[in-house]
């Protein structure tokens, strides 16, 4: 069933309007109604990184009126693999701003507005109120089951997705959707994942061009909620798999269970990023960058080990480490691969990880094991600058 258009049309197209936009314009299902639509739709952005940069351009290629962007963050030359929206000479600028100069770039009749901040509980839903649809590219639980509350609390529909590795996935939440067909994010996920069961992007890695794809349907799926066309994802999970070269979708209902969102929450406590058991392991047991290159300059005896995975081990390790991977914790066999003749310290990526294996460990015995705090990339930034960061 397809719903009814998000937007009324504004009162005219200008002249340059209808030349720029005439392969719509002849398009019976958008013709001058769909593209005053556009032109007056209200869409707010979060995220201008992989699924931000190509859902941006396009949406103002498309002739969106106003489009804003939730970002604080400034572009690294990490970001430049698949966030295309960034150039080389964009690297150290805010990704906000650089956006919009890309996006005034493609299309100068539209406006652009930038929201420089972290989203949190405190300004979710009053942003939200001022826009007509939510795009959501967020990389973390956190911002997404934020986004999906704000949404609810704000009356919003939003369309959402999600990308790992060589898999990408899209489907549009709206709670108060015509004829009881109203779903959101928690229907589909009531749960975030326990912490670290799932890596995040920066930890498992993606495939640039596979940012292209799925920001391309978040794209379409927000032009075909404006203008009121076509069967949209709402219901329907879309899932991606870029080496089988698969689409499939699920079906998603209702959760009986599922309790009615009144209030925003802590969604950094909600989500977990860190277990309560790996903080209270790391809790006097963790090691600087300057700590620990301290004791391996004093010759001291230790077992250093590398807890992330292979491909992450032939990028860049320390001098002297072991490399088990966190999984082996967790089963169980990598005890017995361990030192008990020295103190160990565990090191992966940020901290995280190494964390997460420090209470298995604590929990296996070894009292004196610590971990590095910050990870490899820490070491890289305050003890060795030659070594490569991802």
């Amino acid at each position: 069933m397809t719903l009814p258009p998000l937007v009324d049309p504004a009162a005219e197209l200008s002249r340059a309007e209808v030349a720029r936009y005439s392969r719509h314009l002849i398009i019976p299902d958008v013709g001058m109604a769909g593209q005053k639509r556009l032109k007056n739709a209200k869409v707010l952005v979060i995220g201008a990184g992989g699924l931000g940069s190509p859902t941006l351009m396009y949406l103002a290629a498309a002739g969106v009126g106003t489009i804003g962007i939730v970002d604080f963050d400034v572009v690294d030359e990490s970001n430049l693999q698949r966030q295309v929206i960034h150039g080389q000479s964009d690297i150290g600028v805010s990704k906000a701003v650089s956006a919009k100069n890309s996006m005034l770039e493609i299309n100068p009749l539209i406006t652009v507005n930038l929201h420089e901040f972290a989203l949190d509980n405190t300004n979710a839903v009053e942003l939200f109120g001022h826009y007509d649809l939510i795009l959501d590219g967020a990389d973390n639980f956190a911002t997404r089951y934020l986004v999906n509350d704000a949404a609810i609390l704000a009356h919003k529909p939003y369309v959402w997705g999600s990308i790992y590795r060589f898999e990408g996935q899209v489907s549009v939440f709206w709670e108060d959707a015509p004829d009881g067909r109203g779903l959101n994010y928690r229907d589909l996920y009531p749960q975030a994942p326990p912490p670290g069961m799932v890596p995040s992007c920066a930890e498992g890695g993606v495939l640039g061009i596979l940012c292209a794809t799925i920001g391309s349907i978040m794209g379409t799926e927000a032009i075909k909620l404006i203008c009121g066309i076509g069967e949209t994802l709402l219901g329907r999970l879309m899932v991606y798999d870029a080496l089988e070269m698969t689409f499939r979708t699920v079906k998603i209902r209702k959760d009986p269970a599922g309790e009615k969102v009144t209030a925003l929450i802590d969604y950094d406590d909600f989500c977990g990023v860190v277990s309560d058991e790996a903080q209270t392991a790391a809790a006097g047991s963790t090691l600087t960058p300057a700590e620990l290159a301290a004791r391996v300059a004093s010759g001291a005896p230790l077992a250093l080990i590398d807890v992330r995975e292979p491909v992450e081990w032939d990028i860049a390790h320390l001098p002297g480490a072991t490399l088990i991977p966190k999984d082996e914790f967790e089963s169980g066999d990598a005890l017995g691969k361990i030192p008990q003749d020295r103190p160990v310290v565990l090191y992966c990526r940020t901290g995280v990880r190494s964390a997460e294996v420090l209470a298995i460990l604590k929990g296996a015995g070894f009292a004196d094991a610590t971990h590095l705090q910050g990870g490899i990339t820490a070491w890289a930034n305050t003890v060795d600058p030659s070594m490569p960061v991802y």
